[in-house]
């Protein structure tokens, strides 16, 4: 049954317009149009697209404030997050990913892009049902009202050269072709539902050696699917990967052919002048996690550049320090502030734009992020009289001042999940807490 919404002011392709009816019939918006609410339901504040987070690691959550006692890198860091990923199994991860997704719709996320590696049994003992960990993802987002795209990862070293070894034995399916092979029965499960997309990964380059990765390559291509890569985010990645092949990560991916309109390259942090180059060429997405990279201490990416060359913007929650998509947003223009000691290199339209409809896209949803007749009902209605928010106007009060507690109302796939700032399942917090109580 159709039902209307009566936006006091929206971000339509145009621009922002105040007294907006959108009407929603499933879940598709059937019609857009400017008038009075009459008997709409009312959605006070600015209402924008729906909010695509391109880069998630659901089970990182249970890291947020865990890891911050002494000093260390990336690197420690990551010693940490194998721990973690050593003590989950399906129904933890469920519970885990369910609460993890609730808490991105109270932000205003409703598409998730889900960089899933964790796979098998600790060891890397398969499951009766190769896929059972992807299932318990799947089943969480839509249990929290989320479409998403599961990026399956191929993950079959443990750096060049190296075999697999402790947590990361549960990643790998031996080599690519294996990869390969589950991968497929996890795109047949879901084939032709329209709230999920099946997406690829090379890891990295350190995960992957380069003679396999036209393997998933190929499952990219076949499937017309999002092919996402983690790339250069680390120094001491970049310097291994040109001991080891003569070629930065960039230049790899090239030249095995896993560049382009479908690929996204995660983080980027570190490229050369070549590797800008060939990312804006290729017309690959860039995805930043501003959030995650300066809580792992990766460093600034030159995300602008790499725009100018022709590679959309998109962003990503990562390692969940914070979710929040409107400080990522912000926090990309923020950072090339601190790196240049200029203001002023993206506008805010241009910020939402990538957590919207660049996000979207990226994740195989080319027909949400955008209000208009056709697309995904998707509305996030962001309060614009709140501490935060109050006396500031337009786009900028979005990108440059709100936060995700300043999300009033999200409407996902023409189901409303959040009302008044609560989720239909209820104390998200409580369900966080119980969820990561299991993990210690």
């Amino acid at each position: 049954m159709p039902v209307t919404y009566w936006c006091e002011r929206a971000w339509l392709p145009d621009g922002v317009v105040d007294g907006v009816l959108v009407e929603v019939d499933g879940p598709r918006i059937v019609s857009v149009t400017r008038g009075e609410p009459g008997g709409a339901r009312r959605l006070p504040g600015l209402t924008i697209p729906g909010l695509a987070n391109a880069h998630s690691h659901a089970f990182h959550r249970a890291l947020r404030a865990a890891t911050q006692t002494g000093r260390g890198d990336f690197w420690t860091w990551r010693d940490r997050m194998y721990e973690v990923a050593g003590r989950l199994d399906p129904d933890a991860y469920l519970r885990l990913a369910r609460a993890v997704y609730a808490e991105m719709a109270l932000a205003g996320v409703t598409c998730v892009g889900e960089f899933h590696y964790l796979h098998h049994a600790p060891g890397g003992k398969p499951y009766e049902d190769r896929n059972v960990m992807g299932h318990a993802l799947i089943r969480a987002a839509r249990d929290a009202g989320l479409r998403v795209t599961l990026i399956d990862a191929c993950y079959v070293a443990g750096g060049p050269g190296a075999a697999p070894a402790g947590a990361q034995l549960r990643f790998g399916d031996g080599d690519a072709d294996g990869w390969a092979a589950r991968a497929e029965g996890l795109a047949a499960a879901y084939e032709g539902q329209p709230d999920v997309e099946i997406g690829a990964a090379i890891h990295s380059v350190r995960a992957v050696p380069p003679e396999q990765m036209p393997v998933v390559v190929e499952f990219s291509r076949t499937h017309a699917a999002p092919l996402h890569a983690h790339v250069s985010e680390q120094r001491a990645e970049n310097a291994a990967c040109v001991a080891a092949y003569g070629a930065s990560p960039v230049e790899l991916l090239h030249r095995h052919g896993a560049l382009g309109p479908r690929s996204t390259a995660v983080h980027a942090t570190h490229l050369s002048e070549t590797d800008v180059e060939l990312l804006g060429g290729s017309r690959a997405c860039l995805c930043m996690c501003p959030t995650t990279e300066r809580e792992l201490a990766d460093g600034i990416g030159p995300a602008r550049a790499v725009f100018d060359r022709g590679s959309p913007l998109t962003l990503g929650s990562d390692s969940h320090a914070v979710i929040d998509l409107f400080e990522e947003a912000r926090a990309v223009e923020l950072n090339a502030r601190l790196a240049t000691e200029r203001r002023g290199h993206w506008s805010a339209a241009e910020l939402l734009t990538a957590a919207t409809s660049a996000g979207h896209a990226s994740l195989g949803f080319p027909d949400a992020g955008l209000l208009v007749p056709g697309a995904w009902a998707d509305l996030v209605t962001v309060r614009t009289d709140t501490v935060r928010t109050a006396g500031a106007a337009g786009l900028e009060a979005v990108a440059f001042a709100a936060t995700a507690a300043d999300v009033r109302a999200v409407v996902s796939g023409g189901r409303q999940i959040v009302e008044e700032g609560r989720h239909v399942l209820g104390d998200v917090g409580a369900l966080l807490a119980e969820a990561m109580e299991e993990l210690r």
